[in-house]
């Protein structure tokens, strides 16, 4: 039993900590998420090696544990002062870190479904499994959360206007 949980955490272990580092936006807060995931599988684990999905079970645990403390703490993520310069329309989306603060900016849930689709590569039948919703909540869910995504990242939201080089007169 105990092998088990350790092949689930070598095997397991650094795609949790990507959704952990998207839900919380700060490294060592998902760190931290992942650790007490673990602890928590660790101490369920008979119930959660028993269970259909076990891997559903432990992002279940840490969206709920991601919830609570977003609950908890309140927190915002600092804003580290980097601006892209105006124009650079590559430089806008080249940044992991500003891709990690425009998903701090989503509802949780909103955020949890963006990140388990695209992060996680998650259907929405999953993601509706894992968080106990409708497969069209997670559908809406999505659609608003990319859309407002979109909406930071204007160069991404459509075909760029520009003039065709050379032209008649």
């Amino acid at each position: 039993m105990e092998s088990d949980f350790h092949s689930f955490v070598t095997a397991r272990s650094a795609a949790l900590f990507r959704g952990a580092l998207v839900l919380t936006g700060n490294r060592d807060a998902a760190e931290d998420l992942v650790q007490e995931t673990l602890e928590r599988a660790c101490r369920k684990w008979r119930t959660v090696a028993a269970a259909d999905a076990p891997d559903a079970y432990v992002r279940r645990i840490m969206v709920n544990l991601a919830n609570d403390r977003r609950r908890r703490f309140r927190r915002t993520v600092p804003d580290s002062g980097e601006r892209v310069a105006p124009g650079d329309e590559y430089g806008q989306v080249d940044s992991r870190d500003q891709l990690v603060r425009a998903l701090q900016q989503l509802p949780m849930r909103m955020r949890t479904v963006v990140v388990l689709r695209y992060f996680h590569d998650l259907s929405d039948a999953e993601i509706a499994a894992d968080l106990d919703i409708s497969p069209s909540t997670v559908r809406s869910q999505l659609a608003r959360g990319i859309e407002k995504l979109r909406s930071q990242f204007p160069a991404l939201s459509g075909p760029s206007p520009q003039q065709p080089q050379g032209g008649s007169r």
